[in-house]
């Protein structure tokens, strides 16, 4: 030490001048390749530029950093890279409240983050660094865009879509929380519009497969969940008495019980619903449907609320025995899953069984139950089937595939494989995000952009309104363009990409971080993909973690790509906790800077170290980052009496030291 301020543990002395010192040499700039080490991919979930870092963020990083330092200690060639999620509401919004362009909000947020990760003692390298508002990142989400869409993987069509009428844009399904809107907590309305989306569903069985990636079950358990993969029939019931030539068709797990039917209730939204109502009922269906459409989809299938419907006057016919089945309106009934109509089975349905009762409607048992039943409610295990034609006296179970095989060769209906997944919604009515490459001719219709003619820009000469209407559709120098075919006046696309599209595949431009021509190097793929570890917050399961997957594979199957996921191995930390609540920047933040100030980011990143099982999350003490402080302090104490026992440049000494350091890191793995 040259100086006696070193004699005591002072991190306002140390941890800068290091931190500046690694940037300067550059000792975490990962070389794609370095003899005698394999390489080691280690990324974080990167944020999103908001306001300040607190300590809920230092959880999800700095042990996470601890993770990359230990992988370089074990020897490996280590990727730590760092970027900056920046496209998104929260800085339009800013840009509406504040008066400034979403851009410069965004590059005042990121200048703090660098500041904050710098000071957090991270060893990222900065040399890889990626903003996704850039330009030259973004240009690449729309080639992707354009690929998928010569691909048949992007297609625009119109559709009910989730509207956030704060925030006046649509939002995926993954976006919706308990009805609301996950950003601003309005509650979400169903509204008609064109929009784009990418052809997820296509993917759906490979996406079921989890079997070759360490991920927490939990993560894999919510995913499957939400994929929804169910098989059965769906089987069509004619409507001919009132449109010639037209039927329902619903699907049904339980085709044995097809004799039961007693009732058939589509959704509010079913295409043929509005063809079939019978005049008598017209004003009460009509009235329904009003209602149905200010009750969020969520509210609608709630196990805790009532099932109700309205009778449309119409019937249909079972195909397998002739009867005359009456059509309700119902909103439990969604036409986004399924086929948008159910066959109502009340003897063996629970929820058919109250919607029966409620409405008058016979209750036919054709599964027999066991002796000592009570029929006051419906019977779901198995039993022979009863009052099923030709197909009494079969095991319910037995006779599902009895029964499906007459349907197929009567041509009455077909075996199905349906899915809870629907196609992913990229399109927003927003301005801070990445434009889509299509333009609207006239003559020649939906055009894609050209590649050569990529990126199309963003313009900053916008102007902002509280009306939420997106800037785009007013900015004329934007709007008006030429067809790239036949050059006729032509307009633009004014929707803009989901965010979640700009970090489906960001960790790829990781490992190609200066390449121009390519989005990245089929080289530096191989070098660094898949990721080793991912590590990141566990609330992106069926959106982020979901959609990575499915980019990964459509880039394979494009032949960008060589692999089938993106993440080896994921980490979810755990929840810290202070004053029994979330920290949180919204609810519950806490500022790091002052804890800084006081003990330094090594106190603090030790501290958050030993909370507990970083995947359990723990409790904030302000006592118990006093205890680190005190340890560190001795550890300090330490390092100093050793060094001031050894001869000052004995190099002999220094070697022996370090050797035993990593003998005693070695012991510790």
């Amino acid at each position: 030490m040259e100086s006696d301020k070193f004699e005591k543990y002072n991190p306002s002395l140390i941890e800068n001048k290091w931190t500046v010192k690694w940037e300067e040499d550059g000792i975490y700039n990962a070389k794609n390749n370095v003899k005698g080490k394999e390489n080691y991919f280690a990324l974080s979930m990167f944020p999103y530029p908001s306001g300040n870092l607190h300590i809920g963020h230092w959880y999800a990083f700095a042990p996470a950093d601890a993770h990359a330092r230990f992988r370089r200690m074990q020897g490996y060639n280590v990727m730590h890279p760092q970027g900056f999620d920046s496209f998104g509401l929260p800085a339009e919004n800013a840009a509406i409240e504040n008066g400034i362009n979403p851009s410069k909000w965004t590059l005042e947020n990121i200048n703090n983050f660098r500041k904050e990760f710098r000071s957090m003692g991270t060893s990222y390298d900065w040399s890889r660094e990626l903003v996704t508002s850039d330009p030259e990142y973004y240009k690449w989400n729309q080639h992707f865009f354009l690929e998928f869409y010569n691909n048949n993987l992007a297609y625009r069509a119109s559709g009910l879509a989730n509207w956030c009428p704060k925030d006046q844009t649509t939002l995926a399904n993954e976006q919706v929380k308990d009805g609301s809107c996950e950003r601003c907590g309005t509650e979400v309305l169903k509204k008609e519009l064109p929009q784009w989306f990418f052809r997820i569903t296509d993917y759906a069985e490979e996406l079921l497969d989890m079997g070759k990636i360490n991920w927490p079950e939990k993560i894999k358990m919510m995913q499957r969940n939400w994929i929804g993969k169910s098989i059965g029939v769906t089987i069509k019931f004619d409507l001919d008495e009132f449109i010639e030539g037209e039927f329902i068709e619903t699907f049904t797990t339980r085709i044995d019980t097809i004799f039961g039917v007693t009732f058939i209730v589509l959704s509010p939204e079913h295409k043929i619903l509005k063809s079939i109502i019978q005049d008598e009922q017209r004003d009460s269906v009509y009235s329904y449907i009003e209602n149905a459409a200010r009750i969020s989809e969520i509210e609608r299938t709630s196990t805790e609320r009532d099932k109700t419907g309205v009778f449309t006057g119409a019937y249909c016919i079972n195909p397998l025995n002739n009867e005359r089945i009456p059509i309700y309106v119902g909103d439990y009934v969604l036409s986004s899953y399924g086929t948008g109509a159910v066959m109502g089975v009340p003897a063996h349905d629970q929820r058919d069984y109250i919607f029966a009762e409620k409405y008058n409607l016979e209750i036919r048992v054709v599964v027999k139950p066991e002796e000592n039943f009570n029929i006051n409610e419906a019977w779901v295990e198995e039993g022979n089937l009863i009052n099923s034609g030709e197909f009494s006296g079969l095991n319910n179970n037995l006779a599902k595939d009895t029964i499906a095989d007459f349907i197929e060769e009567k041509k009455l209906g077909t075996r199905t494989i349906t899915y809870h997944l629907r196609d992913w919604l990229i399109s927003r009515q927003r301005y801070w995000g990445t434009p889509i490459p299509i333009i609207y001719c006239e003559q020649c219709g939906t055009v894609p952009v050209p590649f050569d003619q990529l990126p199309v820009l963003l313009p900053d000469n916008v102007e902002f309104n509280p009306t939420g209407k997106s800037p785009l559709t007013l900015n004329k120098e934007f709007l008006y363009t030429t067809c790239p075919k036949c050059g006729d006046e032509a307009k633009r696309e004014t929707d803009t990409m989901d965010t979640f599209v700009d970090s489906s595949w960001y960790h790829f431009k990781f490992m190609s971080p200066d390449s121009k021509d390519v989005p990245f190097r089929s080289e530096d793929l191989i070098n660094w993909g898949p990721i080793h570890q991912y590590m990141g917050g566990a609330e992106h399961a069926v959106m982020h973690l979901l959609y990575s997957r499915f980019f990964t594979k459509a880039l394979r199957d494009l032949n960008y790509v060589n692999i089938s996921e993106p993440y080896t191995k994921l980490f979810n930390q755990g929840m810290l906790i202070k004053d029994h609540k979330k920290i949180s920047k919204r609810s519950n933040p806490l500022n790091p800077d002052p804890v800084i100030q006081k003990y330094g980011s090594d106190t603090l990143r030790s501290y958050l170290m030993f909370l507990g099982p970083w995947d359990q999350g723990g409790d904030w003490s302000d006592s118990g980052i006093n205890g680190i402080y005190r340890w560190l302090n001795r550890v300090w104490a330490i390092s100093i009496s050793i060094k001031k026992f050894n001869d000052v440049g004995d190099q002999k000494k220094d070697e022996t030291l370090i050797v035993f350091s990593h003998k005693t890191t070695k012991k510790i793995l």
